[in-house]
């Protein structure tokens, strides 16, 4: 009661934005988000961003990946990739509601959500899960879609070495047989529209695999939703 208690008051505190520092403001204000996530033509299938008048990146067009659909809502650079890093690693974990505001502010995410039976977030190692204390793609999940989001569905079968640091054929190697649907639960997924969520898509190799693994449990769709993509594959 008191933890609950204590949420409540923090939200009604002021606070500092944490681009431009403005008094009082949510943990990024409407200025900030008016100037740095502004709308941009983007690939359907993997949110890359493109020039406008393409209608798809040459990388989808001669390997259709395994989503339908991909959204992102604002490029991994200056301010967004610094947040991120402090919500993952920094403990920032209440920023959560805020980039779920962002996230359903962008095009083509409000309508994937709607048409989605099944809302998953992309899971972490049990390794990965104790170091951060929490999954950022859960609580993404949950500030844009609580009641269609659920857990354990899809499993992280092993932990993975860091795709950091690695090109796209590595990336795709690391994560062979990486994700699984949980079997006394696949026909939860079977026939169902599926929307994955993530806090940051960089090549698209963990979103492709989570999605293989839908698709192979039977799944009719799989969109993916992620809050920031990087600018080139």
């Amino acid at each position: 009661m008191l933890a609950r208690w204590t949420q409540k008051l923090l939200h009604r505190l002021p606070s500092q934005c944490a681009v431009c520092h403005a008094w009082p403001a949510q943990p990024l204000c409407e200025g900030c988000v008016a100037r740095f996530a502004q709308p941009r033509p983007r690939c359907p299938r993997c949110a890359l961003a493109l020039p406008s008048g393409i209608a798809a990146c040459g990388h989808c067009i001669s390997n259709p990946p395994a989503l339908d659909a991909c959204h992102a809502a604002v490029s991994y650079g200056y301010p967004w990739a610094g947040l991120i890093g402090q919500y993952k690693f920094n403990g920032h974990a209440g920023w959560a509601r805020s980039f779920g505001l962002l996230l359903r502010s962008a095009a083509g995410v409000e309508p994937a959500l709607d048409a989605a039976d099944l809302v998953i977030p992309m899971p972490l190692s049990r390794q990965r899960l104790s170091e951060r204390g929490f999954n950022q793609a859960l609580l993404l999940a949950r500030a844009v879609a609580q009641g269609k989001t659920r857990t354990g569905l899809l499993l992280r079968t092993r932990h993975t070495a860091p795709q950091t640091s690695l090109d796209r054929r590595m990336r795709l190697g690391n994560l062979r047989n990486a994700f699984a649907v949980e079997p006394l639960a696949s026909g939860q997924v079977r026939g169902r529209q599926v929307v994955l969520i993530d806090d940051v898509m960089t090549s698209g190799a963990s979103m492709a695999a989570a999605a293989a693994a839908l698709r192979l449990a039977g799944a009719a769709g799989v969109t993916g939703i992620v809050l920031a993509r990087t600018d080139e594959h």
